[in-house]
């Protein structure tokens, strides 16, 4: 499961959203005791397409373009708080052991 949540991070994302994507998994790693894993991979690339659309200008106001930026938040709005929840409920007093394999894992 690992190699494909790898393969979805190297094929979907540029390289600065990689980095903001990497920061995040770090943080919440390290600052926020969540465990590394599948839903924390979710989490951040939620968060990073979250980044992404808040980074998107629609040119000229067209309505449409607006309208699916304003669902597409919605949605990622609200996939980022299920996976926050998810997480909030395994969360530890400190940082995950596994946690910097992780990280290396997807830094390769």
């Amino acid at each position: 499961m690992l190699k494909a949540l790898k393969e979805k991070f190297l094929r979907e994302l540029e390289p600065s959203e990689k980095l903001f994507f990497l920061k995040k998994t770090r943080e919440c790693i390290t600052d926020r005791g969540y465990q590394a894993g599948e839903d924390l991979f979710y989490y951040c690339y939620f968060l990073t397409l979250k980044e992404r659309f808040r980074n998107i200008n629609p040119s000229g106001g067209e309505g449409y373009t607006r309208f699916l930026l304003v669902e597409g938040t919605r949605d990622i709005d609200d996939a980022v708080k299920l996976y926050e929840k998810r997480l909030e409920k395994n969360k530890r007093s400190k940082p995950d052991p596994t946690g910097c394999r992780y990280l290396e894992y997807f830094s390769e």
